[in-house]
């Protein structure tokens, strides 16, 4: 473990990588509008209330006829520390226009100014009272998915866990997409089939002592859902599509957790992308076009009544 493994220096590199990404940020929006420019968008900004924070959400509505659509709430990805939202805005235009659904795209707290658990906890107060104020904004919180990518996927993992535990609200569809879902393990013990992924151990050093400062704390289900430690009996969470790709660090354990979901039967499909690595889909138009067409079709069949509806 390097320096990088005290917490109070993670946090600093944190806060440094922080303002560097706001810096650059309007850039980086700028050319992520490039991908997928057919689909336009028709956008708003709202605040949702939590006891964290208040979170501000990007809603990204679909052109049609149903009044009251489908919501999928989506967590950009960020190492839990960073401030992303922009990132995902072809993925929710896509989604938006391809699946039918309202997206709910989450300005999530982030560490090291807020630490475990604030993160999940908020997500999940998010995504509970988009299920309760659909009516109010129109879309039909009846209707619910959530997904996200990186830390995002790792947070919908987190509020489909939390939606078990406690009741609902009910949750049609979790969309994983190349989470982090075991933190016990060091970054740097985590292997990929190529010399130099793009995630670097001293990336996840930052990212997992400023979220979690306490290794002990690690292996908290909401945290490390993919880990050995965790055993409890999963039957009953939301239905799940899981998405790693092949040269990925996090590879391992995202097939981990998708084999842990199978077992408790709440696997949709689990799926490689070959010759791909962590964040492919935010330069590469067509393997994203792919997979996003996967996620839309998940997202359609995830609204479509079951029979003794």
């Amino acid at each position: 473990m390097s320096v990088l493994g005290t917490p109070w220096v993670a946090a600093a590199v944190a806060r440094v990588m922080q303002a560097l990404a706001t810096a650059a940020s309007a850039l980086a929006g700028r050319r992520r509008q490039v991908m997928f420019p057919q689909f336009q968008g028709d956008t708003e900004e709202i605040t949702i209330p939590t006891s964290i924070a208040p979170a501000r959400a990007i809603v990204y509505r679909p052109a049609g006829q149903d009044p009251c659509p489908p919501v999928h709430v989506n967590f950009h990805g960020g190492g839990f520390v960073m401030r992303g939202v922009h990132f995902d805005d072809p993925l929710c235009r896509y989604l938006a226009a391809e699946a039918g659904v309202v997206v709910v795209n989450v300005d999530y707290a982030v560490a090291p100014q807020h630490p475990f658990p604030a993160p999940p906890h908020q997500a999940f107060e998010t995504v509970r009272w988009v299920a309760e104020h659909g009516a109010d904004h129109g879309w039909d919180g009846g209707r619910l998915t959530v997904g996200g990518q990186s830390a995002g996927g790792a947070l919908a993992a987190a509020v489909a866990r939390q939606a078990l535990e406690r009741g609902g609200p009910p949750i049609a569809l979790q969309v994983l997409h190349y989470p982090p879902l075991d933190l016990v393990t060091p970054a740097g013990a985590k292997r990929s089939v190529i010399a130099r992924p793009t995630l670097r151990p001293w990336m996840g050093e930052v990212f997992d002592n400023a979220y979690v400062p306490d290794p002990g704390v690690r292996a908290d289900r909401l945290v490390s859902p993919a880990h050995p430690a965790d055993t409890a009996d999963l039957t009953g969470i939301a239905p799940a599509l899981v998405i790693t790709p092949a040269f990925d660090r996090l590879h391992a354990e995202g097939t981990r957790y998708a084999q842990r979901l199978a077992a408790a039967g709440a696997l949709v499909e689990h799926r490689d992308v070959p010759q791909a690595d962590h964040g492919y889909d935010m330069n590469d138009a067509d393997k994203a076009g792919q997979t996003y067409a996967l996620i839309a079709r998940c997202l359609r069949q995830a609204a479509e009544p079951r029979s003794g509806d």
